[in-house]
Order: C-alpha cells, then structure tokens, then sequence
C-alpha cells in the first residue's frame, strides 16, 4: 500500500510570516506582531465561516482580516497599500526547510498532494513561485466544497480527490 500524503500549505510548507519584509513599510518595528495578528485572524475568521456555514474564499478570509489587524493597529491603508500587501501574500516564501523534506517524502515513495484552504489556483501560484510545485501530484482545496477545515466534509473530500482512504492518508500540518 502506498501511503498518501496531505500536506497543508499556509503555515506548514509556506511561511505566512514572509510578509513581514512588505509590512515593514507600513507599520515600521510592529511588523512581525501585525503578521501574526492577521494570521490569527484569518484562520479565525475562516474557522468561523466554516463552523457558519458562511462561506467566503480564503482571499477574502485574509482581506477581512488585514481589515481587522489595521484597525486594531491603527494603521491606515489606502487601497493601493492594501492591495500590495494582499499581493505580496500571494508569493509568500517555503519554509527553508520545505523542499529537503519533500524531496525525502519523494524519494520514499509517498504520493503527495498540496491540501489548502486557499481556492487552486491562489495556491497553485504559490508554490510555483516557492518552488516546490513539481513535488506534488495535485492540488486539493476546500474551496470546491465551499467550506474550510477542520470541517470534516474537507477531508472526506480530499479522500475521494486523491483517490485515498482514511487508513493511508497521512495529514501533514504545522503550525506557525
């Protein structure tokens, strides 16, 4: 049996805090604490359009929440700043350590598979752009069922996209 690997991309193979070199011209020293206020936030906010049933893209989970993490800071963004920010999270840097271990999962022989909150297409831009696009034999995104993990629905559906069952599939996931 060939086992399946789900590797969950923001937070565990992209690092959401590359970020942070873009907000340093906006919010200067703060940088590193607003990143992480707008992570927390948009993983919030998705959790509770998914526990909702509300949904919204993650594009707009992370708007939303840039909203929120300006006005808690009180920083103003005009929209050409906001707009930059929302685009510099869309070439978010892998995690140094990302490629040497998915070319290990490779070289053992696991199939591997991109799992995101994040719609295809946003992520498929991704990890080109990181560079470790080739290790995966797809991209499965919860956007095709409208609704974000931890839903169980979502890994139900990565199941059948990936051709898996519950007893070989392994999800990989960190947390930043």
């Amino acid at each position: 049996m060939t086992i399946t690997l789900a590797f969950d991309v923001y937070g565990t193979l992209i690092d959401t805090h590359g970020v942070v070199v873009a907000l340093e011209n906006h919010v200067g020293n703060k940088a590193p604490e607003f990143s992480r206020t707008w992570r927390e936030k948009q993983l919030e906010y998705s959790f509770r359009r998914g526990l909702m049933q509300n949904y919204e893209n993650f594009a707009r989970c992370t708007s939303d929440a840039l909203d929120y993490t300006s006005s808690y800071f009180k920083v103003s963004l005009s929209e050409k700043d906001k707009q930059e920010l929302l685009d510099a999270y869309k070439v978010l840097p892998a995690f140094d350590d990302a490629k040497e271990g998915l070319e290990r999962a490779k070289k053992s022989g696991f199939r591997m598979f991109a799992f995101s909150n994040g719609s295809a297409d946003a992520v498929e831009t991704l990890l080109t752009h990181a560079g470790i696009r080739d290790y995966f034999l797809g991209v499965v995104s919860v956007d095709e069922v409208k609704t974000f993990k931890p839903n169980p629905g979502v890994y139900c559906h990565f199941l059948r996209r990936a051709a898996a069952t519950g007893s070989d599939a392994w999800l990989i996931e960190g947390f930043q």
